[in-house]
């Protein structure tokens, strides 16, 4: 199969949603195995829903131990399950990041805000969990995915959240969005719509109003050619805002890649198509103290 037909491929299951699953085997069965111990379904709430996996690096940890990502996937809250995304915990994992990969109850069970508190609740666990699992609990990141990037960029950005775990967006060393929604009202989408209470929508809901100058450092990437979520309105104008706050933001569009093959880049069989893995790593892995912000 050529790659332009692979790729096209991929693209057309990944937008279907409850077919990401045949594609994600794909992505999954070809992944290593020898570059991270794995632990599945640990609770970090009484639902079913409230469970993650967690893959941690076979490398030798660092001293105080690896970085730490709780990594919330996209699927319009809609659907989606950890164990779509073993490609994506593997390759954090390869690159010394301890993953913890999330789920979280999902439409027409819940609606907004009841996936933030389930978010809240899994970095609340990294949070104490972090030393015990060989991380370091002063280097604890969240990322997501489209949906899952709204949902990283609430925890990281509005103290609501973590403020009723116990704990505080300053506990976090970072946030790392990829091609997430941050501004995005009125809603179009009606899948969406749904699930922000359309028309009478909540108050707060947008994550671009929660910026300010102390705000955790944050990575920012989005494909350039993203026909989902716009790059313009969404990625570029939360780096700008968090620039203009005087909060560490580091933003880089891609090239060759779409809405979903961003992220599925990650995996071992498509790292050529883009640098996102390199990036996102190499972002958790420098030391958030001598950070600036840039774009």
């Amino acid at each position: 199969m050529n790659r332009r037909l692979h790729l096209g491929r991929l693209a057309t299951l990944l937008t279907l949603g409850p077919a990401l699953s045949a594609c994600s085997s794909g992505l999954n069965a070809l992944k290593p195995s020898s570059t991270y111990g794995f632990t599945e379904g640990v609770s970090y709430g009484p639902h079913p829903r409230q469970k993650l996996d967690v893959y941690r690096p076979t490398r030798p940890a660092p001293p105080g131990g690896w970085p730490v990502v709780v990594f919330f996937y996209g699927g319009s809250w809609h659907w989606g399950s950890r164990a779509e995304y073993t490609f994506a915990g593997e390759a954090l994992a390869s690159r010394g990041v301890l993953a913890l990969i999330a789920d979280y109850r999902l439409y027409p069970d819940v609606r907004y805000p009841d996936f933030l508190d389930d978010s809240a609740r899994a970095t609340a666990h990294a949070l104490r969990e972090a030393s015990r699992l060989g991380g370091n609990p002063q280097r604890v990141y969240v990322m997501g995915h489209s949906a899952g990037a709204y949902n990283a960029a609430m925890v990281a950005l509005d103290e609501r959240w973590l403020k009723a775990q116990g704990h505080s967006p300053a506990a976090l060393a970072g946030w790392i969005g990829l091609a997430g929604p941050y501004e995005f009202l009125p809603i179009s989408n009606p899948q969406a719509q749904v699930v922000f209470h359309h028309p009478d929508y909540p108050p707060g809901t947008q994550p671009i109003d929660y910026v300010r100058p102390h705000a955790p450092r944050a990575f920012l990437g989005a494909a350039h050619d993203d026909h989902l979520v716009n790059p313009v309105r969404n990625t570029e104008q939360m780096a700008e805002r968090l620039k203009a706050a005087g909060a560490p933001v580091q933003m880089k569009l891609y090239e060759g890649v779409d809405h979903v093959t961003l992220v599925a880049s990650m995996a071992w069989s498509l790292r050529w198509m883009s640098t996102v893995l390199d990036d996102v790593s190499s972002f958790m892995l420098q030391d958030p103290k001598t950070t600036t912000a840039s774009k």
